[in-house]
């Protein structure tokens, strides 16, 4: 999957009415955004998406997010649900004498559908609380650094460690992986390897309980990895 394709394929994994949405707006706007975010948006067409992630200078993700190009100076990120204030904070963390406005909208809903949470687990897709905890979670451990940096951009804050994991071709200490549960799995449940070993947590399970996401260590042979990573 290419990085201009993540949206489109990615669709089914997100309810739009349970994001959270941070509009940035002003002729600074995308010459602000670029510094940073680990996304490169100056190619980006009005209309079009991309995945992105926003850092903190540690290189610990802050937030997942779409970047959309909605005119020549204006930008709406969007987050998962409850997750807007703290995309809004950073953005605004380094913003001085810079020429652009940010505002937040709220969603609609406080969680995604059924059907899209179905998609998303199937998918291994992670989600911010879940797969994601802000300012603690590495990008290589969310299995969509693929889609989410560009690795010939110029700086921005967290650069650092997203580049050095990927010039040493470093695994993350933790990875997702899709995993089969019994009837009443819950977030939280440790996964065992196939010796009665402790090599993971659940982080989010389907409605039926059947189905879910665990972040397993890494090494341990456990579940199957998301369609997305390769």
């Amino acid at each position: 999957m290419k990085i201009d394709d993540a949206v489109t394929a990615t669709n089914e994994f997100i309810d739009d009415a349970a994001r959270d949405r941070v509009v940035v707006r002003g002729a600074d706007a995308a010459t602000y955004l670029q510094s940073q975010i680990a996304q490169e948006i100056r190619d980006l067409a009005v209309g079009d998406s991309r995945w992105t992630f926003v850092l903190d200078p540690t290189g610990k993700v802050e937030s997942l997010a779409r970047i959309r190009r909605a005119g020549d100076d204006e930008f709406v990120l969007d987050t998962d649900a409850g997750f807007g204030d703290g995309l809004l904070a950073r953005i605004n963390r380094f913003k001085i004498r810079v020429d652009a406005e940010t505002t937040v909208e709220y969603a609609d809903a406080d969680s995604p559908s059924v059907e899209h949470e179905l998609a998303r687990i199937g998918g291994g897709w992670p989600r911010m609380g879940f797969e994601i905890e802000p300012g603690k979670t590495i990008p290589s451990a969310t299995g969509v650094t693929t889609f989410a940096v560009n690795f010939q951009k110029g700086c921005y804050p967290g650069q650092e460690l997203v580049e050095r994991m990927d010039s040493r071709g470093a695994d993350a200490p933790r990875s997702l992986r899709i995993v089969d549960l019994p009837q009443g799995g819950a977030p939280g449940d440790p996964v065992h390897d196939s010796d009665g070993n402790e090599v993971g947590s659940v982080t989010s399970v389907s409605g039926e309980g059947g189905l879910g996401i665990a972040a397993v260590k890494r090494g341990a042979d456990i579940g199957r990895l998301p369609p997305h990573v390769t």
